[in-house]
């Protein structure tokens, strides 16, 4: 069952959703809609009945298609942002914080709802908001990954950073890529090999003040 018949089974009949939860059923439709035929194949018209409501409502909520999309990669855009930044707080052990950073992004395409085509692999990267959102998740979860880096090895900003946007690169594509091979390697063993991978690289870089590697 979705969640848009979840929701649907819940709600006593004749009752009117209050505007949040009508508000997430309609982004809930219309990212159905977008990850199965894309952005230019959906319509509203496809989103409305989707959702089971009349396109005038839709409207209401959303003006158009396109603020309809935004909406939904702000959204996710979001959730992989904080949970990248979970995993470099979930610990101070850095082998394991490579660990939960690699796994975070394993999460995030193995979602049922395939939000991460969204973000990643979109057929409107061409339109500025959208290229603004994909680039802003980058470039947060790197800076995020960045600040770690700075502190524990004493490198500058600018190395710190260039070391982040490997490390947050290679765990997104290297993620699909897992997905789209059918998960041919459980994803436990995936992550600890890529995990492997990461780590062999960024422990060469000794912690701040010291030469032994943490």
């Amino acid at each position: 069952m979705t969640a848009i018949e979840q929701t649907e089974a819940a709600r006593p009949r004749g009752t009117r959703l209050p505007r949040r939860a009508r508000r997430n059923q309609l982004l809930g439709a219309a990212q159905e809609v977008f990850v199965a035929q894309g952005y230019h194949a959906a319509a509203m018209d496809d989103i409305a009945e989707r959702a089971g409501v009349s396109k005038p409502v839709l409207y209401q909520h959303f003006p158009g298609k396109l603020d309809l999309y935004l909406a939904l990669l702000d959204q996710h855009c979001e959730a992989l942002i904080q949970s990248v930044r979970s995993a470099l707080a979930s610990t101070t052990d850095n082998k394991q914080r490579v660990r939960a950073t690699m796994d975070a992004y394993f999460a995030y395409v193995e979602d049922d709802g395939g939000a991460f085509r969204l973000v990643f692999e979109s057929d409107l990267t061409n339109e500025p908001a959208v290229r603004e959102r994909v680039d802003k998740v980058t470039t947060e979860c790197a800076e995020a990954i960045c600040e770690v880096i700075a502190e524990d090895t004493g490198l500058s900003r600018a190395e710190s950073m260039l070391l982040a946007s490997g490390l947050g690169g290679l765990a997104q594509v290297v993620a699909r890529s897992w997905l789209h091979s059918d998960r041919s390697v459980p994803r436990d063993q995936a992550v600890q090999l890529l995990t492997s991978l990461a780590w062999r690289g960024i422990a060469g870089f000794p912690l701040h003040g010291s030469e032994q590697h943490h």
